[in-house]
């Protein structure tokens, strides 16, 4: 019930005054970490933070269909996959010279490169847990969180600096901006069209989130079964249920009344997740991330940016 109250007063602040609904909730529940502290809202706020998170994440399969992957065709595929493989691989690469761990390098990496708040959370859900691993979170979050908002004020200006038309500048905004509510603002703010694109491409964007989950599962389940005792399920049920979801959404067994109640769901559940991280969460452990977590995931950023250019321009992928 807090948690849900955080997410409520979240999203009014957000209808109310254009402020991100994610960081407002992720900033709310930080203000109230005292609640995360053993007593009788404790369990419930792990809850959420664990349980209705998976919820969040798993009911994200109905937005997405084969049909709208399709549609883009596959050098546009081709290119967000490479954004997703080549981002993630770019912080890696990074994370060593800056002294950052693996972990925090997928995360960052995959929150940039797929969908950002979302992402973040449904990765973290499968990777090895450690004592930083919810400090790592709550920085991902606010991260993507504040990075996707300067990309939705600034990259609608780049793309008319760089005379993109319409549909162009939403493939580049929905290739590139993190979080889907920004991806939204900055496409329509230029058009309809663009903004519709925009929304296309991120939702394939977004459709990516389950297979890389399942190899990021593989890749560090040796690492888990060492660190908690136990083995990880190779597919997480939350993942298992994205997929059912999208494929009963291709096959058009999702109407579309259904579909948008489970997007307003599947919103909600990840509001209130993020808020209970956040009273999970001590703030004086967040500002301990260093600059070398900051340089990552700004980088990581600008990345993913300049590969969408170098695809859409330099090689014409897209349309």
């Amino acid at each position: 019930m807090v948690s849900a109250l955080v997410a409520l007063a979240a999203q009014f602040v957000a209808e109310h005054y254009g402020a991100p609904a994610m960081l407002m909730a992720l900033l709310f529940g930080i203000a109230l970490n005292f609640l995360g502290d053993p007593g009788p809202t404790s369990s419930g706020i792990n809850f959420t933070a664990r349980s209705v998170l998976r919820l969040g994440v798993a009911v994200l399969g109905a937005r997405v269909s084969a049909e709208m992957l399709m549609s883009l065709g596959w050098g546009m595929i081709a290119l967000l996959v490479a954004g997703i493989v080549l981002t993630i691989g770019f912080g890696l690469l990074l994370a060593r010279i800056t002294g950052q761990s693996a972990r925090f390098a997928v995360l960052t990496g995959g929150a940039v490169a797929i969908c950002g708040a979302s992402a973040a959370m449904a990765l973290a859900a499968v990777l090895p847990r450690s004592d930083r691993s919810e400090r790592d979170l709550l920085f991902t979050v606010l991260g993507v969180t504040v990075l996707s908002t300067l990309a939705m004020v600034l990259y609608p200006i780049l793309t008319r600096a760089l005379g993109f038309d319409d549909q162009t500048a939403g493939a580049f905004i929905g290739a590139t901006v993190h979080d889907v509510a920004q991806v939204v603002g900055a496409g329509f703010s230029i058009s309809e069209e663009a903004g519709e694109t925009s929304t296309l491409v991120k939702l394939i964007r977004v459709s990516f989130l389950a297979p890389v989950v399942m190899v990021i599962t593989l890749i560090f389940s040796r690492q888990s079964s060492e660190a908690e005792g136990r083995r990880p399920p190779l597919v997480p049920g939350f993942v298992l249920g994205f997929l059912v979801l999208a494929g009963l959404n291709s096959i058009g067994l999702i109407p579309e009344a259904v579909g948008a109640v489970l997007a307003r769901l599947s919103s909600w559940a990840l509001l209130a997740a993020i808020a209970a991280v956040g009273m999970k969460t001590d703030l004086r452990n967040i500002l301990k991330v260093g600059g070398g977590a900051i340089t990552l995931i700004v980088a990581e950023t600008l990345f993913l940016a300049g590969l969408a250019l170098w695809g859409i321009v330099g090689l014409g992928l897209y349309p």
